[in-house]
């Protein structure tokens, strides 16, 4: 047997293998391992995952992971084939071993080893073994207890302590196990600030569920309290991720300290209060908790000038573990400098232990991507100045200076804005998926009830069901009602929120693909929270990736060095373009922000505020216009490229067109014998070839048939537009052969073929439509008119025949 002819596989199973097996690893202690799921990549509406290893964010699979524990990873093994060198596969090994947190890479090609200490205790760092020369798990396992600081055996113990587990559980992602791992250690060797900081929609509270419960299995931490700043995080905790903890479990509510529970979990708000009856927490001792998590610990928790973060003081001998998304905060001021707020959190913790990046969970496809649509209108553009004297809707005299987009719907209300927004955004829905879960945020409560009237004059369905569009803020009861049903991904309903603040953070809405932005941002936390929103992947749902419309500019913040996950599109439609790209409540933590925010009353004064509120004007009359909706993509560099996005989109329906149909011929046999041109489309459609990725690709191509999109774009043929092919049938004398009636209905069929496309003339519900009822039921006409069904059906057939009698033969 000649080994260079062997594949990678054989060289596993017949040389690496037996080598682990001879130095006493165990079966059970190695297993190949998938560490990443593979970027989701996006063009146009069509997502895909990219498989190939050897890709840009393609998926990771590592040949051999091997384990001191069930939870312990702590060697990789990258293998060749044997016409590659022994260290060939070193440098692959050696990114595994960096994401899964362990000190030993090994390369093989069945000649033997090389082996790499990351750790740098062994010496050499890079030594070269024989296939019988394998280190045994002891002699790794002291190398990597030195190397972590963990050689007592009490440390030792509590590494050992499993997961939690169970048929349906799922197993920790690699990051998720390095987060719980490295924070284990941490505890292990005594630390007591810890800060982990995870992208949202990466796992925080699973992660920080799978610490509590072996750190609490293990009994080094047998109280522990899990602190929150909306009663949705809590509530949502204890019924997902912290389930398993049942009877043991208990939340701390209606200002009760119970003390014979082990797993507490509370709303700071809960627990704390200006009067001393209000401060609950001290109602325990000092020393009652072992370990204290804090959710969203960017919010404030740890500023020294934070009542909440006399609760920290008070369980100081604690270990207090923070977790966040944005430990960081950055805000622009009027100046145009950038300041450094305290970094409170950083200053109270430490640096983070770990850190998984929003960028890179988009990148190992554990994230979804998303495209932004940027639409600026006339009035954001340049700017609105009233004329001198101008009224409100109120009878307050407007002031007479400049206002622009920071203004807008916080001290000035024009309704026309507030409607062209609504407008864009049911456009949007109604040509992609008008069920899709949307979060439109909002500045203030007021402004939330304003746009949820507005869209809801828009939605035809939204004019009977009161859910289809919902506010739900804090003040809100009958909206905050419907939360959970917009959280939970089986019910429709709602299928559109307007807010302001409250569903910023925390909330779980995995199914959302689409946020609008039409609120002022200037907090980099706080834009990185909303787009947050969107970032869960649910395959299942079909939600691969998600879009963010921008009304206020806020994604200019994706440009600010701090920001960690660029997105694949940026579009800006001109005025008359298409919004798709085508051519060319108290408990839960509200900010002051979000608070209602209502007109001036009382006297009129001219300046349109009432006693200790912020001055708000609304006119009703202002005309506003689309001024530019600029497109943009990250290129496999993940940098962020202006103008080439409808170039790759174009690239890659091609690709998919010429994979899927040879030639030209390939193409036309296969439209010519379907008996329906739907089942063609239907069969494009799987390929990601969808006819609104057409009318993307192909300037100007409204009027065109699919037929024609997909012949010119795969084959370069001169398309031709609807009206163009109808036209070539009435010249043929075509309906001739039909009687007055059954010419009178085709030749309407023909008209709504030019209106629609061939998907019109194939829908029997189209006879129930105008101009056809004035033929009759359906019923009538197939059967009456045309003799039956099928003679229905075949003269259907036959126009179709007629429509591409040129190209088809």
């Amino acid at each position: 047997m000649d080994k260079r002819t062997l594949t990678e596989r054989d060289i596993c199973t017949k040389y690496i293998t037996p080598a682990l097996l001879q130095a006493g690893w165990r079966q059970d202690q190695f297993r190949e391992e998938v560490i990443t799921a593979g970027r989701v990549k996006v063009w146009g509406n069509m997502a895909a995952r990219v498989t190939d290893p050897n890709a840009a964010g393609g998926l990771r699979r590592a040949d051999f992971v091997l384990y001191a524990r069930p939870n312990l990873p702590i060697a990789v093994i990258e293998a060749k084939q044997n016409k590659f060198s022994v260290g060939h596969g070193m440098q692959q090994a050696l990114a595994y071993a960096d994401m899964l947190d362990v000190p030993f890479a090994f390369s093989s090609n069945g000649d033997g080893f090389v082996m790499q200490d990351r750790s740098g205790i062994l010496q050499p760092v890079i030594q070269d073994l024989g296939l019988d020369q394998f280190p045994t798990l002891d002699t790794l396992l002291a190398v990597y207890l030195q190397w972590k600081g963990l050689t007592d055996l009490p440390s030792q113990h509590l590494l050992e302590q499993p997961y939690y587990s169970a048929v349906h559980a799922n197993e920790p992602r690699y990051y998720q196990r390095v987060a719980i791992n490295r924070t284990i250690e941490a505890i292990a060797k005594g630390q007591q600030r810890i800060l982990l900081v995870m992208a949202t929609g990466t796992g925080k509270t699973y992660t920080a569920f799978q610490i509590i419960w072996r750190l609490w299995k293990a009994k080094a931490k047998q109280r522990i309290l899990f602190l929150a700043d909306r009663n949705v995080l809590v509530d949502q905790t204890m019924r997902q991720d912290f389930a398993p903890f049942g009877e043991f479990m208990h939340k701390i509510e209606n200002r009760t300290a119970k003390k014979n529970f082990e797993i507490y979990l509370s709303l700071y708000q809960a627990v704390t209060g200006k009067e001393e009856e209000q401060q609950i927490y001290r109602q325990f001792p000092a020393d009652f908790f072992d370990l204290v998590v804090i959710d969203e610990c960017h919010r404030g928790s740890a500023g020294e000038d934070s009542s909440w973060r006399d609760v920290l003081d008070y369980f100081s001998s604690a270990t207090h573990l923070g977790l966040t998304a944005t430990p960081k905060e950055v805000k622009p001021v009027k100046n145009e400098t950038v300041v450094k707020k305290p970094e409170f959190n950083l200053k109270y913790f430490g640096n983070p232990i770990y850190t998984y990046s929003l960028k890179q969970g988009i990148e190992d496809g554990f994230l979804a991507p998303y495209k932004v649509i940027r639409v600026v209108t006339d009035v954001d553009a340049l700017s609105y100045t009233p004329e001198k004297g101008t009224i409100d809707r109120n009878g307050n005299i407007v002031a007479n200076r400049q206002y622009n987009t920071k203004d807008y719907d916080r001290t000035l209300v024009l309704k026309q804005r507030t409607a062209l927004v609504a407008k864009r955004v049911w456009e949007f829905l109604s040509k992609t998926d008008p069920m899709a879960k949307t979060i439109v945020f909002c500045d203030d409560q007021d402004h939330a009830e304003r746009m949820r009237q507005e869209l809801v004059k828009l939605i035809p369905a939204a004019a009977s069901n009161r859910r289809y569009v919902m506010r739900i803020t804090s003040d809100d009861k009958d909206g905050k009602a419907e939360l959970e049903n917009f959280m939970d991904n089986d019910q429709p309903f709602p299928v559109i929120a307007t807010t302001s603040k409250l569903l910023t953070t925390g909330v779980d809405v995995k199914t959302c693909k689409l946020i609008v932005l039409d609120q002022n941002i200037n907090s980099m936390t706080e834009f990185k929270q909303i787009v947050g929103r969107g970032t869960r992947l649910r395959e299942d749902y079909h939600k691969l990736y998600f879009t963010v419309m921008d009304f206020k500019n806020a994604t200019r913040l994706f440009t600010d060095k701090d920001f960690d996950g660029e997105p694949v599109t940026v579009y800006e439609p001109k005025p008359d373009d298409p919004i798709i790209a085508s051519e060319g409540t108290e408990t839960d933590g509200v900010s002051e922000t979000d608070k209602p925010t209502p007109y001036g009353t009382g006297t009129n004064t001219g300046t349109g505020k009432g006693q200790g509120q912020r001055e708000k004007y609304y006119l009703d009359n202002v005309a506003v216009k689309l001024a530019i909706e600029q497109t943009q993509y990250l290129d496999a560099d993940g940098k962020l490229v202006t103008g080439q996005y409808r170039v790759l989109l174009k690239q890659q329906l091609q690709t998919n067109l010429r994979e899927q149909f040879a030639s030209l011929d390939d193409f036309l046999r296969r439209w010519n014998s379907a008996e329906r041109k739907q089942a063609v489309l239907d069969e494009l459609q799987l390929l990601g070839v969808t006819l609104e990725n057409l009318h993307e690709t192909i300037p100007d191509s409204n009027s065109m048939d699919v037929f024609d999109l997909v012949t010119h774009l795969a084959f370069d043929q001169k398309p031709l537009t609807r009206q163009e092919r109808a036209k070539r049938v009435k010249k043929r004398d075509y309906f001739s052969q039909y009687g007055e009636q059954a010419h009178a209905v085709l030749d309407a069929l023909l008209e709504k073929y030019a209106s629609n496309g061939i998907q019109d003339i194939e829908d029997p519900q189209v006879l129930e439509m105008p101009p056809f009822d004035r033929f009759g039921t359906k019923m009538h006409i197939r059967r009456k008119i045309f003799g039956g069904v099928e003679q229905y059906n075949q003269a259907v057939r036959e126009l179709e025949q007629a429509l591409y009698l040129d190209e088809t033969g």
